[in-house]
């Protein structure tokens, strides 16, 4: 998944989400949780994936796949919204921010999915929301505050559970740094989004990020395509992280945001990790740690301390 912090910047039409009506109420009373709740499944899903695809494809491949089966799902918002995306200048930031909030972090995940369980990487994507706040206060000026920074020093506490664990005996930490380094890429990327990118539809600068992004990644990608033939299994892992955790995903956090505002889509952040651990353990019999269990509750508990403090 990308971070919801950056999708938060943008709404699908460039506004202001737009409030819910009083008579959509009762059917927001439920539709909100259980969309939240699919999105959280699908978006922890992807680190199953990945974990499944990755040692097949290897990282690059799987990262050009999952980026050209993203932009292609998400390409019927672009062609709507292409007056807004004429001239070299802003093909140029998009191609930029598109390598530093898809194209990097992605490499990074699938190259830690290699290594360590499914759970590790969904667990570490949680500290994008953190490392935004971070980014922010150091390189543009905003205020972090004494609880933002309480809740960042439990984060890096949590990382360092971590990183300190071990599965089957191998140590996870250069996995942990990988996923860590890619959530600080999110944070960044949710920060220049913010403030380059605003007032253009967030569906259509997704397209645009992730299209340049498998454009630049192509090369790298048939330079390291595999050999060996691919499993089934493990093309079917690919196709899943691309069309589903990556375009239609996409598109549902897009219309939460409109419809509930990005302040309540985020708490998708706190499912993501839960749902990617469970993956794992259902479906790929891979352990549940001690220091997992207390790693993501550090993690979790500083991303919603974050969050309230922000509001």
């Amino acid at each position: 998944m990308r971070s919801p912090e950056l999708a938060a910047t943008v709404t699908p039409n460039g506004s202001a989400p737009a409030p819910v009506a009083a008579t959509d109420s009762a059917r927001a009373g439920w539709r909100t949780p259980l969309e939240l709740t699919v999105l959280g499944a699908i978006w922890g899903g992807s680190f199953l994936f990945m974990r499944v695809a990755a040692k097949d494809f290897g990282a690059l491949p799987l990262v050009e796949m999952r980026l050209g089966l993203g932009a292609l799902i998400l390409l019927p918002f672009l062609w709507k919204a292409r007056e807004s995306f004429r001239g070299a200048k802003i093909w140029a930031k998009l191609a930029l921010i598109g390598v530093i909030n898809s194209a990097l972090p992605f490499a990074l995940f699938a190259w830690a999915a290699q290594r360590a369980p499914a759970g590790v990487g969904a667990i570490t994507n949680s500290m994008a929301v953190l490392f935004t706040a971070l980014v922010g206060f150091l390189f543009f000026g905003e205020k972090i505050g004494a609880q933002r920074a309480i809740a960042l020093l439990a984060g890096f506490a949590g990382v360092v559970v971590l990183a300190s664990g071990k599965t089957a005996g191998a140590s996870i930490g250069w996995a942990v740094a990988a996923g860590c380094a890619a959530a600080f890429l999110y944070g960044i990327g949710a920060n220049l989004v913010r403030r380059q990118l605003t007032g253009l539809p967030a569906a259509a600068v997704a397209a645009a990020t992730l299209g340049s992004s498998a454009l630049l990644t192509l090369p790298f990608a048939i330079a390291s395509w595999p050999t060996h033939a691919i499993p089934a299994k493990s093309w079917l892992s690919a196709s899943m992280l691309g069309v589903l955790c990556t375009g239609i995903a996409f598109v549902m956090y897009y219309r939460l945001i409109q419809r509930i505002g990005a302040g309540r889509a985020v708490a998708v952040t706190y499912l993501v990790p839960l749902f990617g651990v469970a993956w794992g353990w259902m479906l790929l019999d891979e352990p549940l740690t001690l220091s997992m269990l207390i790693a993501g509750a550090l993690i979790l508990g500083s991303v919603a301390m974050s969050q309230r403090a922000a509001k």
